[in-house]
């Protein structure tokens, strides 16, 4: 069961590159973005894999790590399923799963969070996560 929302966030591509493959298309892509995460300001960094799939949507990867202004830190890592849009426009969800020694964050390694990720043409970024119960 979808619980209650646990994060926002806003942010910019900062990079992409089309990684060697024999295979179907695969592009690396990373960000940086601020928000919140457990009522906490929050700084995210993440790199993340997409794959596009014969059906034209993507199978992505990521692992990032989330630090907030008194240096408590997360790391993460997840998955999901996105669908891409015109000039580079793309709409995922999936899940991701943290660890952290803080005891600011620690809350976050026992739950799984479900999140909706899109990014629009000129690369900025909008996140949105809930804890799955």
């Amino acid at each position: 069961m979808l619980g209650k929302q646990i994060g926002e966030e806003r942010g910019q591509i900062t990079a992409m590159r089309v990684l060697p493959t024999d295979g179907p298309p695969t592009i690396e892509v990373s960000f940086q973005a601020v928000g919140h995460l457990l009522d906490v300001d929050v700084t995210d960094m993440g790199t993340y894999v997409a794959t596009a799939r014969p059906d034209g949507n993507l199978a992505g990867t990521g692992q990032g790590v989330i630090m907030t202004p008194d240096g408590d830190v997360a790391t993460w890592t997840g998955s999901g399923v996105g669908r891409p849009g015109k000039g580079g426009k793309a709409s995922w969800r999936g899940a991701i799963y943290f660890h952290s020694d803080s005891p600011a964050l620690e809350q976050l390694n026992g739950i799984a969070v479900i999140y909706e990720f899109e990014t629009d043409e000129s690369g900025k970024a909008e996140s949105k996560s809930w804890e799955w119960k």
